[in-house]
């Protein structure tokens, strides 16, 4: 693969701190050699995750966002192999990839101003290129019997995990999303607010739950649409965190039982959770906490097929905070399911 960066046991070592009496979480994980394909490899580990980065803003600038979303992988990896190894966390069953990188691609939109609808549309066109390679190695390791966990990026490559899971089981699948926004946009050129749109659109996608929609930032066309759609429920943070109509457990069984028995995928949107650098931070949001609770929820089920966190966007100040979110998430979500 082209754009594939594969991490090697000599760049993990400039990034580990190893400590006396300790096993930190880098120290027991697996790493994939260069010289064999990763599928071929994949079939003989004895490994149950697979986790990789997505480094590219390309969608979120397609969709008029803010830079950012590239820097998350790196902020994440370095705090997830120095955490500690020990029976909570299974680092013996996860395997680390590496990532995706699209240098090229983004200095190629930093060219591009987001105001020139010409230009919008080269940026879209873009996110098709990356989608396709999402889109591969997602089915490389579910055809493979591996769950992805996938890191950084914006949520334009919802597409990509669900398109490569669809092809790999065969059949179309179905996701649940933390998010602020329900990124089920008109179908005008790929971008990170229509990943879903898209996917269902194209038959990959059956069941879609949209949890935690914020009401101010949804429109009346887009709530007429989704009402209208049988296999597509929401619920709102208003309704759940400040009116307090629903309960937030109750909204989860809720939300499980409209995905059923067949596979689905658990999309994260750090826009969702207050106060976290991001493509839209927002001050008012669901908790860590409550992030955390979601994923521990929806990661002990059986039929929980990847794990996407999308969206966030560190700075070099905000780095370690967003790169310990990420680690809580990512251990929830094996913890979880390791456990099932």
């Amino acid at each position: 693969m082209k754009y594939l960066k594969r991490l090697t046991h000599s760049e993990l070592s400039k990034i580990l701190n190893p400590r006396p009496k300790e096993i930190k979480f880098g120290e027991q994980i697996v790493l994939l050699s260069n010289s064999t394909p990763i599928y071929d490899q994949l079939l003989n580990l004895d490994v149950g995750y697979v986790i990789f980065g997505i480094k590219e803003a390309v969608g979120v600038f397609a969709n008029c966002g803010n830079h950012g979303t590239e820097n998350a992988w790196d902020a994440a990896i370095k705090v997830l192999v120095n955490t500690q190894a020990n029976p909570h966390t299974h680092a013996n069953k996860v395997l680390i990839l590496g990532c995706l990188e699209f240098e090229a691609f983004q200095e190629k939109i930093n060219t591009l101003d987001q105001s020139n609808k010409k230009d919008l549309k080269k940026a879209r066109k873009i996110v098709q290129k990356i989608d396709a390679e999402v889109t591969f190695l997602m089915h490389q390791i579910v055809s493979a019997g591996k769950i992805p966990i996938v890191i950084g990026g914006g949520h334009n490559n919802a597409y990509g995990n669900i398109k490569g899971t669809s092809l790999a089981l065969k059949k179309p699948i179905n996701v649940i999303n933390f998010d602020a926004h329900h990124d089920f946009r008109d179908e005008e050129g790929r971008h990170s607010g229509n990943g879903f749109s898209y996917a269902f659109a194209e038959g990959f996608l059956k069941r879609y739950f949209i949890f935690g929609m914020h009401e101010n930032y949804v429109s009346d066309t887009i709530l007429n649409t989704l009402k209208k759609l049988k296999n597509i429920q929401y619920n709102t943070f208003e309704a759940i965190a400040i009116r307090k109509t629903l309960d937030l457990k109750h909204e989860m069984n809720a939300a499980l039982e409209h995905l059923g028995d067949a596979a689905f995928g658990l999309e994260i949107d750090c826009d969702a959770i207050k106060n976290t650098p991001s493509s839209a931070k927002t001050p008012s949001g669901f908790s860590a906490e409550q992030a955390r609770q979601f994923v521990d929820f929806f990661g002990s089920c059986e039929n929980a097929s990847y794990l996407h966190i999308c969206e966030a966007a560190p700075t070099k100040e905000t780095e370690t905070q967003v790169g310990k979110l990420i680690t809580y998430l990512i251990s929830d979500f094996i913890r979880a399911h390791a456990n099932d």
